[in-house]
């Protein structure tokens, strides 16, 4: 799912191709990754994860990540955290980050995984955070870093080393700096 949000948040490269792998990429494994958490033996909702997860490379391939995924990598590379969960955990912070610069497209993703939305943009951008912060919830992934055995005084050099990622830090909505990305941090702790 955030390859597909990065994509379609991206600020370099962002297009009508990839945004429209991207909503597809939502709207699959939106409506059915937690039911396939719960339910392993479901083949048909399986398949639709994956589909969603090959629509949502083909959307990154053509717009690319940002300040999740340059956040993610020391959490992964220093704390040998899966790719996945490292980028799950500062995800509802970095989405929070965005905001200010991302709410129409936040917005406009929030009508893709949550039908019928009502509301300004404001409240379908915070609607949308909470979509995405509820699937930890449900799945019962860990949703903090210090549940990954992270201390916190390994923050600061978690925000050095995610500068960097500048080739992904390039894409996103707005500028993050090593004190955005240790502020990210300690709310995610």
């Amino acid at each position: 799912m955030v390859h597909a949000i990065e994509a379609y948040t991206s600020r370099i490269l962002k297009n009508p191709l990839s945004d429209n792998l991207a909503k597809q990429a939502l709207r699959l494994i939106g409506s059915k990754l937690v039911h396939v958490c719960r339910n392993g033996q479901d083949a048909e909702a399986r398949q639709d994860i994956l589909l969603g997860a090959t629509l949502a490379g083909q959307a990154f391939a053509n717009a690319p990540v940002g300040a999740v995924h340059a956040l993610a990598y020391p959490i992964g590379g220093i704390f040998h955290v899966p790719h996945g969960l490292s980028n799950s955990l500062v995800l509802p912070h970095v989405l929070r980050f965005n905001a200010s610069a991302a709410a129409p497209l936040y917005a406009e993703l929030a009508e893709v995984l949550i039908p019928g939305i009502q509301g300004d943009e404001a409240s379908k951008t915070e609607a949308f955070i909470n979509f995405m912060e509820q699937i930890a919830i449900d799945t019962g992934i860990e949703r903090q870093l210090r549940e990954v055995g992270i201390k916190e005084s390994d923050l600061r050099r978690m925000a050095q080393e995610a500068m960097k990622q500048t080739r992904l830090l390039g894409n996103n909505p707005r500028d993050v700096t090593e004190d955005d990305a240790f502020a990210i941090y300690s709310a995610a702790f």
